[in-house]
């Protein structure tokens, strides 16, 4: 199945089993805007609770804050966002379609390294065990020329993200002949910078308002607050403050289902240093978001690392950490050596001193800064994109199943009656009311017990609990397993210790430890 199909199904899953909404939808809805519903909150919940119990009980160097959305309008003048925080945006003159310049052309370079890896598959398929890949990919004349027309855009590509340089952009899009998705055509206007920030005005009369902004980002609550914390909290550096909370971008082109929205959620952590350790600090946090990642069993070979053609104005170093999405790698995550950039600048516009005494050195410094930076919404689609399986089954049957990290499940176990008479529904309730202290339960009666597996597998229930008329009797129910679909007759007083044991938050973090 193409993969474009695949990612109309899960958009369409997402929406039909009650996880994403489009938002305002009886109204038309509204542009990248999107509700989450019942099983998508408790999803999105799961991820942010694993994360910050990541950050803040895993490291004991790491507290939490949460700041405000609206915040005096001279830190985004501080922080360069007012006057840099811009997409370069380009038009297609036929279908009257916008579109980000520097998306265009990683698109059209990714293209390229997909034409050169089916050229490696055919090979590695033709030639088997024999098949040297690192030979091929150096000796290969399509190989060697597919990669030499990469290269070679790609330098232009990244001096002119670095140069700021829109007529170069626009020049690139023309010489690689790039289309617009929609016309087709190649009909290109110029290319122009757009300001992402949303604004408002605070104040009860027109004529006193304050215009401020909707934070375009959660980290600049965190530097504001540096000292505060550090402060009442006696932390000594290195330390880090995490923070979960909404941001705002007007995106022109918001596209990808929720991947690029203009309304979305943050995880965030600033890692204060002593300046000369920051590549040191930035190589072991890329390891550990790394783990993190990778210990929700999606698959390994999903994620890689992809350094920053073009270093933002404050950063020495940059990466993304991507994930294979139906629609290619994309970025989930952002870790940046943000130098002192951020408590320099604010030191500067506020007029008060923002700085660290470090006891061990004796002297005062402006701390560096290591920040992570994940969008909870993009971690929502991988993990969505990275569970969602059609399977054949041996009587001819299919099911969809999202193969759902346990711990993130929304629903850990639903609670099925055989049938609706002779007290097992019932004893279904007991069941629940013993479980539902520890674990988000669910009750399903209607429809044969197999509609009822299949629809707590396409919302990625974990455990199935099938009550029949011998657990009247003999005090045991039959657990059956979403990814296997096996079943085993069990205790009920054995139940706790058996899912405990399976969808604990604990198992995830422990992957990180060990």
């Amino acid at each position: 199945m193409a993969q474009e199909d695949v990612f109309k199904k899960i958009v369409s899953h997402c929406k039909e089993y009650g996880f994403v909404f489009p938002s305002s939808e009886i109204y038309d809805g509204l542009g990248a805007v999107y509700d989450y519903g019942q099983y998508g909150v408790e999803l999105k919940n799961n991820i942010k609770k694993y994360w910050w119990d990541s950050m803040t009980l895993l490291h004991e160097n790491v507290v939490g804050i949460d700041s405000a959305i609206f915040m005096h309008p001279t830190i985004w003048k501080a922080s360069g966002h007012v006057d840099a925080f811009n997409d370069p945006l380009i038009d297609n003159k036929d279908s009257k379609k916008r579109y980000r310049a520097d998306v265009l052309i990683e698109d059209y370079l990714a293209k390229i390294d997909e034409k050169t890896d089916k050229e490696v598959a055919k090979a590695a398929k033709r030639f088997g065990d024999a098949f040297d890949e690192t030979q091929f990919r150096s000796t290969n004349p399509r190989v060697l020329e597919y990669q030499q027309k990469r290269d070679e855009m790609h330098a232009r590509f990244a001096k002119a993200l670095n140069d700021s340089n829109l007529e170069e952009l626009r020049r690139i899009i023309i010489d690689a002949e790039i289309v617009c998705p929609l016309s087709g055509s190649r009909n290109w206007t110029e290319v122009r910078q757009f300001n992402l920030m949303f604004s408002t005005d605070m104040g009860s009369t027109s004529e006193g308002a304050m215009k401020v902004y909707l934070r375009p980002e959660t980290a600049q609550g965190i530097f504001v607050n540096f000292l505060n914390v550090q402060k009442s909290g006696r932390m000594k550096i290195p330390f880090g403050i995490a923070q979960i909370g909404k941001a705002f971008r007007n995106e022109i082109v918001a596209r990808q289902f929720i991947f690029r929205m203009r309304e979305f959620e943050q995880m965030e952590m600033q890692f204060f240093i002593r300046p000369g350790e920051e590549m040191e600090w930035f190589d072991r946090w890329k390891k550990t978001r790394m783990t993190w990642h990778k210990s929700m069993g999606l698959g390994d070979g999903k994620y890689r690392f992809h350094d920053h053609d073009k270093l933002a104005h404050y950063a020495n170093a940059a990466t993304d950490i991507e994930f294979e999405m139906p629609f290619g790698f994309k970025e989930v995550e952002g870790i940046h050596s943000r130098t002192d950039f951020d408590l320099s600048q604010h030191e500067k516009y506020s007029g008060r001193k923002i700085q660290y005494f470090d006891p061990e050195l004796n002297k005062s410094y402006t701390p560096y800064v290591i920040e992570t930076s994940i969008g909870v919404d993009r971690v929502f689609l991988s993990i969505i994109s990275g569970s969602y399986c059609e399977e054949m089954l041996d009587n001819g049957e299919s099911r969809v199943i999202l193969k759902l990290p346990p711990a993130l499940a929304p629903v850990k176990l639903a609670v099925l009656p055989l049938v609706k008479k002779d007290g097992l529904p019932e004893k279904a309730g007991e069941i629940i009311d013993m479980l539902r202290f520890d674990f988000r339960c669910q009750y399903d009666e209607k429809d044969s017990i197999g509609k009822r597996y299949r629809r707590q597998d396409a919302i990625g229930t974990p455990y199935c609990i099938t009550v029949d008329h011998d657990t009247l009797t003999d005090h045991c129910v039959t657990i059956r397993f979403r990814d296997t679909m096996e079943q085993e007759r069990v205790r009920i007083d054995k139940l706790n210790e058996i899912i405990a044991g399976k969808v604990s938050m604990k198992n995830l973090l422990k992957k990180i430890t060990d």
